[in-house]
């Protein structure tokens, strides 16, 4: 499964997962623009430039990080050894050792201006002001809960740039960065470059985040002016572009502007969901593949009008230019750009020894310009996608046309694999899964990838004319992408579409190493026909092995009951990477592991629904690596030791916690619950169980049931004071206890009925008689003792239930 890194594009803020800038596709180019010459593909790699840009990327990445002191001491040391080593002639060491400081005291100086002046004050401060802003790109919808406050709003988020403030009776002017966190459906439309007034409380930005604070909002704010012509002009055109896929169906209107701007606000989730798992996720993102497509065509319609010499690549240079304007000037664009170029004079000139060389100026150049990109996944994959087309593309469609395939399928088989290759390890890092069938996704798709588009280009610019004009060309460009959704869907579909890896840097270091070993064996393997036949039977019987087990997590998992022993953990999907948490069992490493698996990098809000081991011993494991929004709890505050552990982890994880309010409605994402439970406290029985927290949770149209370990005495209360009707999915109470309520098992009728219990536990749970209850009611039941893992997964029309085991 790809992974959308989330940045300053709706993929990429927060560290996401939907902008990939590299996987079998971010290559530069479609397959048959590999730019070839045998000569060169034997040629010496000109590596002189690398190893100075990855000292200037691990300067980078450290300086943004470590104490201020630190980096410049460390910028100290590296000047005086650079110096120690140009007097003893050492060229490449003090080249090295300079762009190691230069990374160092760039990153460090970029936080220290960020922490400096009154801004960040101002922001720990939580000062009231009135703010002068300019809009720096597109603002994207979230929700309030991945940010740890106001829970229950949904939320516009902006970047901007500060100018001018008021705040404690004086004005100051200054350009800072800052977030914005807007409640007001007016944001939502507004352009980068737009200048816009507004009051707003300032708080203290996140660790890491590249701005001086968070300015949150009420109210539309007051316009001055407005944006550039050249920003209302891309905003006229984008619009132009959603108003002309208007009539092509779901999937196809959704996809089109993302193919073109990578706009994906249509786009349905389920179908983000299969193109990340068929490891498609880099065609709705703007990368380098899609500036390499439009500027070939300009070239290509140049040439062919008769242009030559420099006019040919000024024309060139100039559709690059007006693609990046169309997609808006943000960092993940203007990296994509840059990386297009080198891809694009490499591929041009048949020079990969030069290419090999932009690329590393590049990444240098940008490190310099911006430097949180050292910490950006996007960036790492564009980086891997443009090297492994540059260093391996070339001569593996070299090596399969010497075996008589011919070079235009050389090449379109050549390309996917390199950049599928390559990224392969980072994605299996970001997501905790290996896509088995990206290579193949890729190859099917690539013959629809550069009409689908051209064409949504063409029909972006028909609609400056005339709506009429651009529909017909945006239907046009609906029977590509219909293609392209197709192999998404049935790529998804297949039952070993992907398989578990550990999502870690010790797991991508271990897939990295094989995939090298894999590459170097392979290359002498195909050397010899037999060994290539025992290579062909090896690989087919370890595919073969790989689909009797299924895929985990399954495509489309909406909940997961995890395998934490005797104890309650649930996670709600919540977009890519994203989770809600319901109890965190009794185990922090099961926990832990449960959610790696899942590919869970953040956790929006973690819910406990009582304060009994074994439902909160396993906070720790959530907290584990993982951004955590807030933690809720429940009215009662029993037992006070657990109360006493809870608040000591979330204290130092920095996480906020809050009190449920019963009938309260939140939403994270598409995913919305209300807390039905408890009402008051009931003596009779366990108190704390009686005490949980009961929520009904909405995802995808399902309907389901979470209710804590409530014994018969509070399930007849909450039956009284709430008209219970059914639902899809039902966690039953209590580990699937004999403490049942009969009547409310009746009103609820459940479709599944998830139990989550420890084997061979001294409880005797689940009691048979529950069982017995819960399939008369035709509910199918899972148990996590005997089933492992349980997923739900699909939709109303289509809901199943999917066991680990």
């Amino acid at each position: 499964m790809s992974a959308a890194a989330v940045g300053g594009s709706p993929r990429e803020v927060g560290g996401s997962a939907g902008e990939v800038g590299g996987s079998a596709g971010e290559v530069g180019g479609s397959a048959g623009e590999v730019g070839h010459s045998p000569q060169d593909g034997r040629a010496s790699v000109d590596l002189r430039l690398a190893l100075p840009a990855l000292a200037a990327w691990l300067g980078c990445f450290v300086g943004l990080a470590a104490d201020v002191r630190w980096v410049a001491s460390g910028a100290a040391a590296a000047v005086s050894a650079a110096m120690l080593a140009w007097r003893f002639r050492l060229a490449a060491a003090t080249a090295v050792l300079l762009c190691l400081a230069t990374g160092l005291g760039v990153a460090g100086l970029r936080v220290a201006a960020l922490h400096a002046g009154p801004v960040p004050e101002l922001g720990r401060a939580h000062s009231v002001v009135t703010a002068t802003l300019v809009l720096t790109a597109d603002a994207r919808r979230v929700t309030a809960a991945t940010h740890g406050i106001d829970r229950g709003r949904a939320l516009i988020v902006v970047p901007a740039r500060l100018e001018l403030i008021v705040a404690r009776g004086r004005q100051v002017r200054i350009r800072s960065p800052v977030l914005v966190l807007a409640d007001h459906g007016r944001w939502s439309g507004l352009l980068p470059g737009q200048r816009v007034v507004t009051a707003g409380r300032l708080g203290p930005a996140r660790p890491g985040q590249p701005v001086s604070a968070v300015l949150s909002v009420h109210g539309a704010g007051r316009l001055l002016g407005r944006p550039s012509l050249v920003q209302r002009a891309a905003g006229d055109l984008r619009a132009g572009l959603r108003r002309a896929v208007a009539d092509l169906p779901r999937d196809e209107r959704g996809l089109v502007p993302g193919l073109v701007v990578g706009d994906t606000t249509a786009m349905p989730p389920e179908l983000e969901d299969d193109f990340r798992t068929a490891g498609l996720t880099h065609l709705n993102a703007v990368s380098g593949a899609n500036l390499a497509i439009v500027c070939g065509f300009v070239l290509y319609v140049g040439r062919w009008a008769g242009l030559r010499g420099r006019w040919l690549p000024a024309v060139g240079l100039g559709a690059l230019v007006g693609f990046v304007v169309l997609a808006r000037p943000q960092p993940s664009v203007l990296r994509a750009g840059v990386m297009g170029l080198v891809a694009l004079v490499a591929l041009g000139t048949g020079r990969r020894r030069g290419g090999l060389a932009a690329l590393a100026a590049a990444m240098l150049g940008l490190l310099l310009v911006d430097p949180w990109l050292a910490r950006s996944y996007g960036f790492v994959l564009s980086v891997l996608a443009t090297a492994g087309l540059l260093l391996l593309a070339p001569g593996w469609a070299d090596a399969l046309h010497a075996r008589g395939v011919p070079m235009p399928l050389a090449q379109a088989l050549a390309v996917p694999a390199a950049a599928q290759t390559v990224c392969a390890p980072v994605i299996a890092m970001l997501s905790g899964q290996i896509s088995l069938v990206a290579v193949p996704a890729n190859l099917l798709v690539a013959p629809a990838v550069a009409p689908a588009t051209i064409l949504g280009v063409l029909a972006t610019l028909s609609s400056a004319l005339a709506d009429g004009l651009a529909r017909p060309i945006a239907h046009l460009a609906g029977w590509p992408a219909w293609w392209i959704v197709t192999v998404a869907r049935r790529s998804a579909g297949v039952s070993f579409a992907s398989t578990g890896w550990t999502a870690s840097p010790s797991g991508a270091a271990g897939l990295a190493v094989g995939t090298v070993v894999a590459v170097v064996v392979g290359r002498r393997v195909a050397a010899r026909a037999r060994y290539l036949a025992a290579a062909a039977v090896i690989f087919l019987a370890a595919a073969f092995a790989v689909s009797l087990r299924p895929a985990w997590p399954p495509p489309g998992w909406l909940l997961v009951a995890c395998d934490v022993g005797q104890g309650d953990a649930l996670v709600l999907a919540a977009g890519s990477g994203g989770a809600v948490v319901v109890d965190a069992g009794p185990d922090p490493r099961a926990v832990d592991g449960c959610l790696r698996d899942l590919g869970v990098r953040r956790v929006s809000v973690v819910v406990l629904t009582h304060l009994h081991a074994d439902h909160v011993e396993g906070l720790p494991g959530v907290l584990h690596g993982r951004r955590v929004g807030q933690v809720l709890l429940g009215p009662y505050d029993e037992p006070a030791g657990e109360l006493r552990r809870v608040r000591g982890w979330t204290a130092a994880a920095d996480v906020p916690v809050q009190r449920v309010v019963v009938g309260e409605r939140d939403a994270v994402g598409s995913l919305t619950f209300q807390v039905l439970w408890p009402a008051r406290v009931i003596e009779d029985g366990s108190v704390p169980n009686n005490a949980s927290i009961v929520m009904v949770v909405e995802l995808a149209g399902v309907r389901m049931m979470l209710t804590g370990d409530i014994e018969v005495a509070a399930q007849r209360a909450l039956l009284a004071r709430w008209h219970a009707g059914p639902m899809d999915v039902l966690k039953v109470a209590h580990h699937g206890s004999a403490n049942q309520s009969p009547d409310l098992l009746d009103a609820l009728r459940p479709r599944l009925a998830l139990i989550s219990v420890g084997v061979g536990n001294d409880y005797g749970h689940p009691a048979t008689s529950t069982l017995r209850r819960l399939t008369g009611l035709g509910a199918v039941v899972g148990r996590t003792d005997r089933d492992g893992d349980l997923a739900v997964v699909g939709s109303v029309e289509g809901l199943r239930l999917v066991t680990r085991r």
